[in-house]
């Protein structure tokens, strides 16, 4: 017979606590990137302008296209995750822009610092303590808040590391 007696209540709410609070924090650090996956700053950072727009030989996209593509897709989450009133653009054409290369010489800037907020507002979403990351958002069809945290760590990763390898194609990648 063990001599441990059993957990109270009260022991187990806090340790679910500290573990609600460790995955809000892993949410946030996933966001971010870095650990196993490049940083968006790090990714998006001294990008030459008169390379935003190349696209080398067999690449599909320019840095430009991603780093639109990545803007206009987080944007979509984090509305879709905050505001039941939210519409979609028409996908697939609606999540990229229209044109290979940055409309005006500020763009680039302008969609990196739109990001950044962007990256802001969800991990803001994922740290409070009132959002429930295991309910399913009631306007959509089965989503959560974690897995639509998931979704844009995952697919910012993805189209980061494109990034990465488009710079060192251009060789605009610091050494």
């Amino acid at each position: 017979m063990s001599s441990q007696a059993p957990a109270s209540k009260n022991a187990r709410h806090a340790a679910s606590g500290a573990n609600d609070q460790a995955l809000r924090e892993h949410l946030k650090k996933l966001l971010d990137g870095g650990g196993a996956h490049l940083s968006w700053k790090e990714a998006l950072s001294g990008m030459p302008a008169d390379l935003q727009g190349v696209k080398p030989q067999g690449s599909p996209h320019t840095a430009w296209q991603l780093l639109e593509h990545m803007r206009i897709a987080l944007w979509d989450i984090l509305e879709f995750s905050r505001n039941p009133k939210h519409v979609s653009p028409q996908f697939p054409e609606g999540y990229w822009p229209p044109a290979e290369t940055p409309p005006s010489a500020e763009a680039w800037d302008k969609s990196v610092k739109t990001f950044g907020r962007d990256l802001e507002g969800m991990k803001k979403l994922v740290s409070d303590p009132k959002t429930d990351l295991f309910e399913r958002i009631a306007h959509g069809k089965g989503q959560t808040i974690l897995r639509e945290a998931l979704v844009a760590a995952d697919h910012n990763a993805y189209h980061l590391g494109q990034i990465m390898l488009l710079r060192k194609i251009l060789r605009a990648w610091p050494e």
